[in-house]
């Protein structure tokens, strides 16, 4: 993503923060990774693709920007992301805000999931984010505060039906913030859901996207261009930042108005 495409508004509140990423080295992750730099945030996150992840953090030391602290994890690996997020705090302090964005979402029918897999897809798309707060949780108390994001999906809101586990697991984005944003409030800690739309991320176009999909844009978009992972970045930036101080337990849809 070019410098270009970055939002104009600066949150002087994020320079110097450590922000936590999870899936951080591509598509939209990649995109908040860069965003954040550009604020001046000290930048940490995992992600399994170890070569795009090291790439990102070289690129944009390149450019002058605080270079982001990255380590490949797997995160259905509970005990090397809790590890990973303790190292990532070794070297920037506690975590100011967290952002859950690690997902798959791979392509199966109800009748084709197993135990194995079900249990599987859960330690992709809604595990880590529980263990992830757990383990910046007492950090943000020792900061005063913090601002922990959730992704969901307009998937299943839209009835897609080509992902059992994945829809199961974006809906919980959703319970897991309501049932956070009450207990950590009182300690200034606020929770809340992005949910994006289809997004025009390199594997959504090499994988997803053809004339079916883009028929699909243009009908049930209110707007008419492609959702961009810039968008959904702007809006983690707003919801990290002391702007959005008293914006907790919510759900932030950017979608085009597709839902």
């Amino acid at each position: 993503m070019s410098r270009s495409t970055h939002s104009s508004a600066v949150y002087p509140s994020l320079k110097g923060r450590h922000v936590f990423i999870t899936g951080g080295a591509t598509g939209i992750g990649a995109a908040m990774v860069e965003a954040f730099a550009h604020q001046g945030a000290q930048v940490s996150y995992v992600d399994v693709a170890n070569e795009a992840g090291e790439s990102l953090s070289a690129r944009l030391a390149a450019e002058s920007l605080p270079k982001p602290w990255f380590r490949a994890c797997d995160v259905k690996d509970v005990n090397a992301l809790q590890a990973a997020i303790t190292q990532a705090m070794q070297t920037h302090g506690d975590v100011h805000a967290l952002v859950n964005n690690v997902a798959s979402d791979d392509r199966h029918s109800l009748e084709s999931v197993t135990a194995d897999y079900f249990d599987e897809r859960m330690a992709i798309n809604l595990r880590p984010a529980l263990f992830a707060i757990q383990s910046v949780v007492p950090g943000m108390k020792r900061l005063g505060g913090g601002s922990i994001i959730n992704f969901g999906s307009i998937g299943w809101k839209a009835k897609q039906g080509d992902y059992p586990c994945y829809a199961m697991a974006k809906s919980a984005a959703n319970g897991l913030t309501r049932g956070m944003a009450g207990p950590l409030g009182k300690d200034h800690i606020r929770v809340n859901t992005v949910t994006p739309g289809w997004v025009m991320t390199e594997r959504q176009i090499n994988l997803w996207l053809d004339e079916d999909g883009e028929q699909n844009i243009q009908r049930n978009q209110c707007l008419p261009d492609k959702l961009q992972p810039e968008y959904l970045a702007n809006m983690v930036l707003f919801l990290a930042a002391d702007d959005s101080a008293m914006c907790t337990a919510q759900e932030f849809t950017v979608d085009a108005g597709w839902t």
